[in-house]
């Protein structure tokens, strides 16, 4: 199937948000803003948007991580900085991640302007309906960057957000826990179960009791996809994609093939520099 312009959109643009939380650059910039545990300031950056929150808001709305591990995190990283100071770094660590991997002429390219341009259209669309997407709605309450590779990146943000405020109500629709959700990713082959069990929080006892759930209910036929939970994921990436549409519809299918066009080589280029890879917190 030829996949629809509103998904491209997002997918192919979606390196360009993600990046930061590989790049070390990040880690970097927290420090200097007074947090240097790298799983505390991941918890804080993306939280930041809250205020200075307990763990209970991050838990909810991350969805997939285990709440002890939050609670390690908040609210004892608001004794070190502060939500402000670490929304500041977030960006000063983008600027300096992006001239790094696509170089300053590129950031202030008409590429990088038309891009952020289209972008922000949709997640402006996005804020008029911010009903049951706290994570985005609290991320559209700041301010826009002037400069457009950061305008970029904030509109880029708020989309995923938005859509991924939808994934977690599909998830929650489709009666699939966090735990659930990252077991069925690993069970699909698309990701490897070690980073996704340690970097989420979960022990061994834990994974190995959602996987029997999940075996229960016909969805894991042993470590992999039974045919029903093939079924399950895809109709929850179904529904994810059509509450991520209306962002996508101020673009219209050309505007949002335009968009694609004008990222997809710079997603590939920080790929292909291993900005998404895992280790990619190492120079």
């Amino acid at each position: 199937m030829t996949e629809h312009p509103y998904r491209l959109a997002w997918r192919v643009t979606e390196p360009i948000h993600a990046m930061i939380y590989f790049v070390p650059e990040a880690p970097e910039a927290y420090a200097k803003a007074g947090l240097d545990d790298g799983g505390a300031a991941y918890f804080a950056s993306r939280g930041a948007v809250f205020g200075p929150c307990g763990p209970g808001v991050v838990a909810a709305t991350f969805y997939n991580f285990n709440p002890a591990l939050v609670a390690r995190a908040l609210p004892a990283a608001w004794q070190k900085t502060t939500p402000e100071a670490l929304l500041a770094a977030r960006h000063d660590a983008v600027t300096a991640a992006l001239t790094r991997g696509l170089g300053a002429d590129v950031l202030d390219g008409p590429e990088v302007t038309e891009a952020a341009a289209l972008a922000r259209t949709a997640a402006e669309a996005a804020t008029a309906l911010p009903q049951g997407r706290p994570l985005f709605a609290a991320h559209a309450e700041q301010q826009w960057p002037d400069r457009p590779h950061l305008a970029l990146f904030h509109a880029q943000t708020l989309l995923r957000e938005f859509r991924g405020d939808g994934h977690v109500a599909a998830l929650l629709a489709a009666g699939v826990s966090g735990i659930e959700a990252v077991v069925l990713h690993v069970a699909s082959g698309q990701a490897d179960e070690r980073f996704l069990r340690v970097t989420r929080g979960w022990s061994r006892d834990a994974w190995a009791e959602a996987q029997e759930g999940l075996r229960s209910r016909g969805l894991l036929d042993g470590d992999g996809l039974a045919e029903a939970g093939q079924r399950l994921r895809a109709e929850i990436e179904e529904r994810t994609d059509r509450l991520a549409e209306p962002a996508y519809a101020a673009l219209g299918e050309e505007g949002a093939l335009r968009l694609a066009a004008l990222t997809r080589p710079l997603s590939r280029t920080l790929v292909k520099a291993g900005f998404l890879a895992p280790g990619g917190r190492t120079r």
